[in-house]
């Protein structure tokens, strides 16, 4: 076959890859359309028959049919029966671009950095590690292989095809969010004794962005916030971006020092206390009643706010979990986050804060600023598995399934590591709190486990003068999984001890 010039053109810049998950023809189309973007390939120019591209690229034919039919349907080419394939132009077509090269991919690079200044910020630099470790241990997510996958596609669906759903999402969010937040506050009413209505709650992303917006309504640079010593790295990040000065406070076995504060700061001068008096991050200590009762009051003689994460409430395995600090705050003092929908996919989970209707008024101010848009569609079915009693079913078949994981896990530790370090079985939450003992370095003990398939990341390791322990979350992990994980664990740790 003697080649045209659109064919040699083809052959230069049409490159597929079988070995990538995009089908073929969305490969080719797609580099079609770059090519007539760049007026490589002009107006009214005929391309290859069917026959002849399949040739060309090398695949089926009815896979170049695919390709000039996904041209046609975004308006590239004109498919004219009995005469060809032509290109055309379409109206809303992006201005002409030349290149110089022979393959399109290689026309341009983008810029690897700005030509102008922008503010940097060091609070913000990335946690995320990359590993290729098999298991990799977090510091207390839940299992999404738990999630219900073939339930939900049936209320997904369901949710989607509610007759009420665009009546719904073309009046004012004002509406539809008080038909959501009112289940909402059903829920939280019931399960942790509040007294609230919507105007008392905001739904947002996630527990992060609910601190997010928290602290730009209520710090200031400079503004002293206190926090455990160890505390959550997260929520330190979004506390030292708004220009605070982060104070850590002592936490013992009856969680934060109370008398402390008292001791060593004076009226007026603390702009929040930020908290997890449920269980601590990361230690998993639960604030005793009785500094509960001081720091309630304590907020309310020094002026400051109390900022109580409840980041895993509904994870409560024995007994009844104590209720937030939020439920007796008489006085306005506290503002209370937390997240619903944990046994679900992250995508399906709401962040939430409850405060004093005023905060929650300007919050959603800022809320409209940066999420205006929402998630109808995930309200709408949170509200249905709210109202239906299928959220409060689903948790308690997980709880059952957790606890399991942690009474094994636990019982691991007690055959490998009982002589070598020392850690709590905690009533609730799906981390443990293991200190080494004596100490080790973590590090090592990380790169050791990275050898052994298992990755232990940063974010996870406590290590300084009087700490050496690992945040250890076990939720995400099945019961084989767990006892593989600790035994690598324990070949980890002989290792760093022999050396």
């Amino acid at each position: 076959m003697t080649d045209s010039p659109v064919n040699t053109l083809f052959k230069q810049l049409i490159s597929i890859e079988k070995s990538i998950p995009q089908p073929l023809y969305l490969q080719a189309s797609g580099q079609i359309v770059n090519a007539i973007q760049r007026s490589y390939l002009t107006k009214g120019t005929m391309l290859p028959g069917t026959r002849a591209l399949s040739q060309l690229l090398n695949v089926h034919r009815n896979t170049a049919v695919a390709i000039y039919e996904e041209l046609a349907s975004q308006g590239w080419v004109e498919i004219i029966p009995n005469k060809g394939t032509f290109v055309l132009e379409p109206e809303n077509k992006t201005a002409k671009i030349k290149a110089a090269s022979q393959k399109i991919n290689e026309a341009y690079t983008y810029a690897k950095t700005t030509g102008f200044p922008f503010q940097k910020s060091f609070h913000l630099v990335s946690t995320v590690e990359f590993t290729n470790a098999k298991y990799t241990i977090n510091d207390g997510k839940p299992d999404l292989r738990l999630h219900p996958v073939h339930q939900f596609t049936r209320w997904y669906s369901a949710a989607m095809k509610r007759k009420t759903l665009i009546n719904k999402w073309n009046r004012t969010n004002e509406f539809f969010n008080s038909v959501f937040q009112t289940q909402l506050c059903n829920y939280l009413n019931t399960t942790r004794g509040f007294h609230i209505n919507p105007k008392n709650l905001l739904n947002t992303r996630s527990t992060e962005m609910s601190l997010y917006i928290v602290s730009q309504l209520l710090i200031k640079p400079n503004d002293i916030v206190l926090v455990g010593n160890l505390s959550n790295y997260a929520s330190n990040m979004i506390f030292q971006q708004t220009g605070a000065n982060i104070k850590t406070i002592p936490v013992d076995n009856d969680g934060l020092d109370i008398e402390y504060i008292k001791k060593h700061f004076i009226k007026n001068s603390i702009r929040c206390v930020y908290i997890c008096a449920n269980r601590d991050y990361p230690t998993t200590v639960k604030l005793s009643t009785e500094r509960r009762l001081e720091l309630l009051q304590l907020a309310k003689e020094f002026g400051f706010a109390i900022i109580e994460d409840d980041y895993d409430y509904d994870f409560q395995f024995e007994g009844s979990a104590m209720l937030p600090l939020a439920s007796s705050d008489a006085n306005g003092m506290l503002i209370y986050l937390g997240k619903f929908g944990q046994s679900l996919f992250p995508s399906f989970q709401t962040g939430f804060l409850v405060a004093p209707e005023n905060l929650i008024s300007e919050a959603k101010n800022y809320l409209e600023l940066i999420d205006k848009q929402g998630d109808l569609i995930q309200e709408q079915l949170l509200s249905e598995l709210i109202n239906e009693g299928e959220i409060y079913r689903l948790m308690k078949k997980n709880i059952i399934i957790y606890k399991k994981r942690r009474d094994l896990f636990c019982n691991l530790l007690i055959t490998y590591f009982s002589k070598s370090a020392q850690w709590k079985i905690p009533s609730g939450g799906l981390a443990i709190w293991l200190q080494f003992q004596p100490k080790i370095s973590l590090l090592k003990l990380a790169e050791e486990a990275e050898k052994n398939n298992l990755h232990l990341p940063k974010i996870i390791l406590y290590q300084d003068k009087k700490t050496c322990a690992i945040r250890f979350g076990f939720g995400h992990l099945n019961e084989e999984e767990i006892e593989v994980v600790i035994k690598k664990l324990k070949k980890a740790y002989d290792k760093v001890i022999l050396k």
